[in-house]
């Protein structure tokens, strides 16, 4: 929201050097900074964004809101640029549930274990056809993004759709209350994050925290919930305001049935709705997608949207870079590019996917280590390598730490040893998968961030298939 930085330090209750001048935009990283943006310099455990205070005001931040300690000890000709506050990181958040309630309107809060960021990409794009939406860029999901994302409420928004991350019990809870949603959605609940987590069941506790606070809002509240997930349909218990549950369960308010190909890699697919039933398709594989995709038409139809501007949307749908992006390579190679993140029930959804993919000459899965699952995390890798044969998978290749069990899972699962292999980075990954794709080739590509698999699809789209056969 465009404010002087006048109003943004009565909103925080101190005051500005420069009142009168504009803030363009809000960030905390000044690498990224644009000029006339109001830089916060926060203090994490792995970096001191006071330490970039001159850097952030030499590429044009509007002003850079810092602790009073450092405004105190700051040379005096730079004072007049810097805002003083107790704590920069509650300095963003109170800024950004201000300027949320000073908007007023509508906030759609998403979460889950998988298919967060595309239901909620979905979700606005169906909105988009009728309201002015706002929805949180990229991954503005936790407690540093969530209050860059609302702080781009402008008053032409009709709705905004938030994605709220965890890591943690309690993060969730904390977002809501900073968010003020009245509707929200929960996808499903699997084993990611069990590093921070003694069992699913507990981060089942932890994603029910949004619906916990949207009972607290009264009976206006309404809960969108996944009935084929067994955890997820029991956050409906007690809940004092509407629930509405999407999937393939004949139990589901909004239902999915009859999927069959569409064009392409998509599918088609009849939804059942208490007043209505439509056709669609999706350009995007899996079952997974279809059922993310009821869950959009769910939370549409809360705005009134048609089931004709929904099939319009999610027929032109395009899912955010690295989540089930489709790349065509030269020699009709085609590259799942699904390396944003992934955890057990992702990957094995993908899987499934990879198994339904029409006219592969080979099935090619390169999985990146899964993150973040604790001391399970072997067997869980295991587990996942099992599920390659029978998916069709003929070349098994893992790269990075625990991933070297999803190898010996693949193998257990009838894949030859000579066609699973472990590599200890991306690069190596790369390298072997350069020698190995040929025309016709259908590969995979999913792991965790932290292990860069971007690496290995930027080295796919360099390879030369012309001598390949």
């Amino acid at each position: 929201m465009k404010l002087t930085l006048g109003e943004v330090a009565n909103l925080l209750e101190t005051s500005s050097g420069a009142p009168d001048r504009r803030v363009d935009g809000y960030s905390i990283d000044s690498r990224s900074l644009q000029p006339g943006q109001l830089f916060f310099a926060i203090r994490g455990p792995r970096f001191d964004g006071h330490q970039f205070v001159e850097p952030a005001l030499g590429r044009g931040a509007a002003s850079v809101v810092v602790e009073r300690a450092f405004y105190a000890s700051a040379l005096s000709e730079l004072r007049p640029a810097l805002i003083a506050v107790e704590d920069t990181h509650r300095a963003l958040q109170t800024l950004a549930r201000k300027i949320r309630r000073a908007w007023g309107k509508p906030i759609l809060a998403v979460t889950g274990s998988t298919g967060k960021s595309t239901t909620k990409e979905m979700i606005a794009a169906i909105l988009s056809r009728r309201l002015g939406v706002l929805r949180s860029p990229g991954n503005l999901n936790n407690d540093f993004g969530l209050p860059l994302a609302l702080l781009a409420l402008e008053p032409e928004h009709e709705v905004a759709v938030m994605e709220l991350a965890m890591s943690a019990a309690g993060e969730i809870a904390r977002l809501a209350r900073l968010a003020e949603p009245q509707v929200g959605v929960v996808t499903n609940v699997a084993p990611a994050h069990l590093q921070f987590f003694d069992s699913v069941d507990a981060i089942a506790l932890a994603k029910r925290e949004l619906i916990d606070y949207l009972a607290t809002t009264g009976p206006s509240a309404v809960a969108i919930l996944n009935e084929d997930d067994v955890r997820v349909r029991k956050f409906a218990d007690g809940f004092p305001g509407r629930v509405l549950t999407f999937g393939f369960s004949e139990k589901a308010i909004f239902r999915a049935s009859g999927v069959k190909p569409g064009e392409g890699i998509g599918s088609a697919f009849r939804v059942t709705a208490p007043d209505w039933e439509a056709d669609y398709t999706l350009p995007l594989p899996g079952r997974h997608n279809i059922q993310n995709a009821v869950a959009a038409i769910a939370a549409a139809s809360v705005y009134a949207v048609s089931p004709e501007e929904m099939r319009q949307a999610l027929a032109e749908f395009q899912n955010l870079h690295q989540r089930s992006e489709i790349l065509t390579l030269p020699g009709d190679v085609t590259i799942i590019n699904d390396c944003y993140n992934s955890n057990p029930l992702a990957m094995e959804r993908m899987l499934e996917a990879l198994a339904d993919w029409p006219g592969a000459r080979r099935r090619i899965v390169v999985a990146g280590e899964m993150l973040e699952l604790g001391p399970s995390s072997p067997e869980m890798h295991r587990a996942v390598g099992r599920k390659c044969a029978q998916s069709g998978v003929e070349w098994a290749i893992g790269v990075q730490g625990a991933a070297q069990s999803f190898v010996e899972g693949a193998v257990e699962s009838g894949i030859a040893e000579s066609k699973a292999k472990f590599f200890a980075d991306a690069k190596s990954a790369g390298e072997f998968c350069l020698s190995l794709i040929a025309p016709g080739d259908v590969a995979l590509v999913k792991g965790s961030r932290g292990v860069h698999l971007e690496t290995v699809i930027e080295m796919l789209k360099k390879m030369n298939l012309e001598t390949r056969s």
